[in-house]
């Protein structure tokens, strides 16, 4: 086994062994829970509801495959009850500082553990290891909501009632976000199914909905796109006649503005469709820094982008302009 995938097994053993299954709330008081990424985060404060204080550690605009965490993201881990992260080595740099929350007696807790292995994607170039960016299929992350209410009940069981109505509440919604998400990206013609981005962040997004990905970047933003890179994908854009390519909130659009300009220099017009939120969610405080917003933003920007038909605000009519 690759010796990073060994990093997740030793966060669930620490956790297995440090954390008893019925383990209550001490105080009626509010309790804290940290989540690494904002996707997580929406969703312990949504099923929490106002029993804990939920505090995120990366906010808009952060690559969480980049993040190295500091010095008050230590102290908010070590004193945190309840930790939440993603797994499958999203978190690669914080892995020191959650196994040190672990074997230190917090409950640290992967939201994916619950997804089976057949479901994960695997890609040739990253053997062993396993594509992090499940958020980008509502159905498969809908499971870690049964997670987090779950991992809640055990810390604090006198919220147990709270906690499934706040869950159910939310999978309603999110089976709701899935169907628009494959209405509207339905619309688009086959033929131009095609979502090329700056990293192989929309995977799990292309298998469901049925759409091609293209990431200029791999899973990860450390690795560096050559020209050869970008040559290849020019010929794409041109062979395929794709008139949209889309920008990342957390990436640069370096190799995005090269693509345009290698297919303008070939005769091809192509246009940068949107930007959209891959590892990060949008400001917080507006619809797009939330879970549902944040997809209901991409599906509507790629659907319109690509020729299909989607309503300009979105799914809630709260997108913003």
């Amino acid at each position: 086994m690759h010796w990073l995938k060994l990093i997740g097994s030793i966060l669930v053993a620490w956790s297995t062994l440090l954390n008893p299954l019925s383990v209550q709330a001490e105080t009626d008081e509010q309790y804290q829970i940290v989540a690494t990424v904002g996707m997580i985060e929406d969703v312990a404060r949504t099923v929490a509801g106002d029993r804990a204080e939920v505090i995120g550690l990366m906010g808009s605009g952060v690559d969480p495959h980049l993040y190295k965490p500091t010095r008050s993201d230590i102290r908010r881990l070590m004193g945190a009850d309840v930790i939440f992260y993603n797994g499958l080595l999203l978190e690669g740099k914080m892995a020191d500082s959650l196994i040190r929350a672990a074997t230190g007696g917090k409950k640290v807790h992967a939201v994916t553990e619950l997804l089976d292995e057949q479901y994960l994607l695997e890609p040739e170039e990253f053997e062993g290891l396993y594509d992090p960016h499940v958020w980008m299929d509502p159905d498969a992350w809908s499971r870690t909501i049964d997670v987090i209410r779950d991992k809640l009940t055990e810390f604090d069981a006198e919220g147990a009632d709270s906690y499934k109505r706040n869950a159910e509440a939310y999978s309603a919604r999110l089976s709701e976000l899935d169907a628009y998400a494959e209405r509207v990206l339905s619309s688009v013609p086959e033929s131009q199914r095609v979502l090329v981005t700056a990293h192989d962040a929309f995977n799990y997004f292309g298998r469901r909905f049925g759409y091609e990905v293209v990431g200029i970047q791999g899973l990860s933003t450390e690795s560096e796109a050559g020209v050869r890179d970008i040559e290849n994908l020019v010929d794409l854009l041109v062979a395929r006649n794709i008139g949209a390519v889309f920008v990342e909130s957390t990436v640069s659009d370096r190799n995005i503005k090269a693509l345009i300009a290698g297919a303008k220099a070939r005769g091809h017009t192509v246009v940068i469709g949107g930007e959209l939120y891959s590892d990060a969610m949008g400001g917080a405080g507006t619809y797009e820094g939330t879970y549902i917003g944040m997809i209901d933003h991409n599906v509507t920007t790629i659907a319109r982008a690509l020729g299909g038909m989607a309503p300009a605000r979105g799914m809630n009519g709260k997108l913003h302009k």
